[in-house]
Parts: C-alpha cells; sequence; structure tokens
C-alpha cells in the first residue's frame, strides 16, 4: 500500500486517515465533488484533491478506499474494480492502522467525538496518533501522528465499521436507536455493540446511565463502569454545579476522591463524556494538575457547541442531529446562557426522521424558539414520504414554525438585537449559513 486514493476524500472520517497515511510516507490522492476547509488542509499537506469523480482520476494506484457513502456506479469505483485495484472500506483501513498498536476506541450513538477528543487532549503529552471525527483544537485537525504507543480513534457504529477494530481498550458513551436504516431495529444494534466490546482486548469502560448498556454487563469483568447518578459505579461524578458559566464537579474513582474539575463546554452529558477520560488519564500517569488543566481549557471540538460570534448576540454551530443529543445540548445551552435561545434546525436524513419521528417531541423544550428547516437528505430518496409538517407536529413546542428555504435563514437573524442566542443545528450544510453569518457580524463579508 504504496499509492492511496480517497473517493469522497473530505468526509471527517476519510480525511483523517488519508492525513494519516500521508504523514507516514505515502502518496496519496483522492476527490470529492466540493471543496472545504478539509480540501484546504489536505492540499497544504500535498495530497492532490480532484474536484471531480470520474474514470481518468484512477491511474497509478494500488489501494482505493471508499466510505458507504459512495454508490456502486461511482465511475471512479467502477474504474479501479476494472483495473483490479484493491478497494478497501474506511473502517477497514482504521483497523489495519489501529489493531497493529495499542488502541483507544471510543463508540456509543452520541458523545463519541466530544469524548475522543477529549481523551486525545488530556492524552497529548503520551504523544498519542489520533483520528477522530472533528476537529480537535488542541492538534488543529481530526489527526495526529504521534510516537506514542497509544492509537486514539473515533469508533463508527453507523454501518458496523466498528467491528474491524480490536482496541486495547474501548469506551462506550451510549446505545440507542439510530442508523436504523442499516441496522433495522435496536436489537442489531446491540449484538453490534456486544460483539465491538468482546473484541477489546484488555478493558471497557461503559456509561451506566445508559439502560441499554446496563443490560448488556453480566460480570464486571474487564469492566470499569461510570456514572452521574449511581454511586457504586467505579468512577462517578458528584457536587455537579455551574459557577459562572463554568460546570464544575467532583470525580470519585474506585471510592475514593480523586479531585475537582471543570468544564467550558456545558452541559451534564459532557461531565458524562469527561468521566473516562479523567480515569485514562489518570491511568497513564497524568497527573490531577494536569488533567484539570486540559479539561478547562478544552473548548469542544469542531461544531459541538462551537461559538462562532459573541458580542451583543451570540452564533453557535452544533452537529446534534438525534432527538437525544439535541436535549442534551440545548439542556446544556440552558444551563449557561442569559439569552433567549433560538435554535435553527435542519432535520438530516428522511431515514432518521422517519424512524426517530415520535422520539423529537420533547427534544426541543429548552429552547425558547424553534425554526425548522427542510431536510437535509444526504445522498437518500424520500422513500418513507416523511415530511417537514409532521416533524413539526410530533414536536411539543409553543413557538415553531417552518422556513421552506435555506436562503432565507439569514434574514431571520436579527443582526440588531441584544440578548439573544442562536444555536444552527444540524448535520448537513446549515453549518455554512452559520459561518457565513458569523463572517458577516465580524465585517469580513
Amino acid at each position: 500500500m504504496e499509492k492511496i486514493y480517497f473517493i469522497g476524500i473530505n468526509g471527517i472520517g476519510m480525511s483523517g486517515l488519508a492525513k494519516i497515511l500521508k504523514l507516514k510516507g505515502k502518496e496519496v490522492f483522492g476527490s470529492d465533488i466540493s471543496r472545504s476547509y478539509v480540501t484546504e488542509e489536505l492540499e497544504a499537506l500535498g495530497v492532490k484533491v480532484h474536484d471531480r469523480q470520474i474514470a481518468e482520476n484512477i491511474k497509478e494506484i494500488d489501494t482505493v478506499v471508499i466510505s458507504t457513502a459512495i454508490k456502486e456506479m461511482n465511475p471512479e469505483l467502477q474504474e479501479a474494480k476494472r483495473l483490479g485495484i484493491k478497494v478497501m472500506k474506511r473502517g477497514e483501513l482504521l483497523a489495519f492502522l489501529m489493531n497493529a498498536e495499542k488502541g483507544i476506541a471510543v463508540a456509543g450513538t452520541h458523545g463519541k467525538t466530544t469524548t475522543s477528543s477529549m481523551l486525545s487532549s488530556v492524552l497529548l503529552d503520551k504523544d498519542p496518533t489520533v483520528i477522530v471525527g472533528g476537529i480537535v483544537p488542541e492538534i488543529s485537525s481530526n489527526a495526529k501522528i504521534g510516537k506514542g504507543e497509544l492509537f486514539i480513534v473515533e469508533a463508527d457504529e453507523s454501518d458496523n465499521s466498528f467491528l474491524h477494530l480490536y482496541p486495547e481498550i474501548s469506551i462506550v458513551t451510549n446505545i440507542e436507536s439510530d442508523h436504523l436504516e442499516h441496522h433495522g431495529n435496536l436489537d442489531n444494534i446491540i449484538k453490534s455493540f456486544e460483539k465491538f466490546l468482546n473484541q477489546t482486548k484488555s478493558e471497557r469502560l461503559l456509561c451506566v446511565d445508559c439502560p441499554t448498556i446496563r443490560r448488556l454487563i453480566r460480570d464486571k469483568k474487564n469492566i470499569k463502569t461510570y456514572s452521574l447518578i449511581d454511586e457504586k459505579a467505579d468512577i462517578y461524578a458528584k457536587e455537579i454545579r455551574i459557577d459562572d458559566g463554568k460546570t464544575k464537579f467532583t470525580i470519585v474513582i474506585d471510592g475514593e476522591i480523586f479531585g475537582e474539575f471543570e468544564l467550558s463546554i456545558p452541559g451534564n452529558h459532557n461531565v458524562q463524556n469527561a468521566l473516562p477520560v479523567v480515569y485514562l488519564g489518570k491511568r497513564f500517569g497524568i497527573s490531577r494538575e494536569r488533567i484539570a488543566d486540559r479539561l478547562k481549557n478544552f473548548k469542544g471540538a469542531k461544531r459541538r457547541y462551537d461559538i462562532l460570534f459573541d458580542r451583543n448576540i451570540r452564533i453557535i454551530d452544533d452537529y446534534a442531529h438525534h432527538p437525544t443529543e439535541i436535549k442534551a445540548t440545548l439542556q446544556g445551552a440552558k444551563s449557561i446562557e442569559k439569552n433567549r435561545i433560538i435554535t435553527i434546525f435542519q432535520p438530516h436524513r428522511y431515514s432518521r426522521v422517519n424512524f426517530l419521528l415520535n422520539e423529537f417531541k420533547d427534544s426541543f423544550k429548552d429552547s425558547d424558539e424553534v425554526v425548522l428547516l427542510p431536510i437535509y437528505s444526504a445522498g437518500e430518496q424520500n422513500i418513507f414520504g416523511v415530511t417537514l409538517e409532521e416533524l413539526k407536529e410530533r414536536i411539543n413546542h409553543p413557538k415553531i414554525k417552518i422556513l421552506n428555504e435555506l436562503e432565507k435563514l439569514e434574514s431571520i437573524v436579527n443582526l440588531e438585537e441584544k440578548g439573544v442566542t442562536y444555536i444552527f443545528m444540524g448535520a448537513g450544510n446549515i453549518s455554512n449559513v452559520a459561518h457565513r453569518i458569523a463572517e458577516k457580524l465580524k465585517g469580513e463579508i
């Protein structure tokens, strides 16, 4: 594997792998149908990125890497198969790299990007290799090649690609219904997580605040539990409180107080995310003071409560798109925001909206107003016939409205108004609008 071509290289998971291989001295190429800041980062490393996906791009290549987003009839994939070039899935390549090292894999329906990013920050002094699903501010990237023995990865359950991984240590933040277009039902998701945990070589860190995870624990062999509510857990947070916009809490490990910690990112869910991170920091010899300092200064992964503008009004960009993520993010916002909160939500995928329609009911209760944008298809066809009007009807909120044209979004943000926090929420292209509005406010455009 010396000349590798990534089809859809701008994807957050694909680009991380491309960066690592380039830094390992491989020749790396790729394509994507649109440019982004990721394209610029890759090109700065010397990666050739094509802006058209055509058969002619596939030449003098020994390996082609694809994600599940790449369709069978993609012309580059078709050409690779015609030429007999080895084709690997993204998850297979990640496993190929990690399984040879001392891997720490972070999995879960929600929270895995923040947890893996936070862990990467706390363990920076160990010089780990990192491949995660978000931009970690401390390394200004989603990937880092290190000289230490640790290899931190975000494990993706959406298409079961995490079943290629055999980590030394695994973290599972929670298990819920999602990506049902692939899994079919929650029972199948649980079976996949069981297999993933059985493939963990050493220690498994499990959040027992999740009832589904509690069902998986049959014995305590090689398991450390963590919790915000169960004082019998191996790692436990108590005395959680908000002080001047910061979340402060005390951590107990194996029955002994380890110390008080502070987070700048809001929400009890982020305290939960910090628990296995603190434990592993301690396990790998990071001082309590160093762990506390790293957590205090951790600003969150890109697009996780990402504050783009903060003067008379606040503009926040957030990736939340699953009902549980939305609820947790807004709970955190409510705990620290003094402003009125207006959530501008772009639903993600027809399949997710269809399968989880009823679960959106109370997700927005901590927002003062809600604006629904058209569903971002992510390449899906609406075979379910689900509509935005149906979603609006299911959401229990007194101030909710639909805005059918994304282009008109800027008109509803009152740039002169004070005391309002606008949270642009979703996994689609709503982030672009949030950034454009923030740039306009800063006078950059």
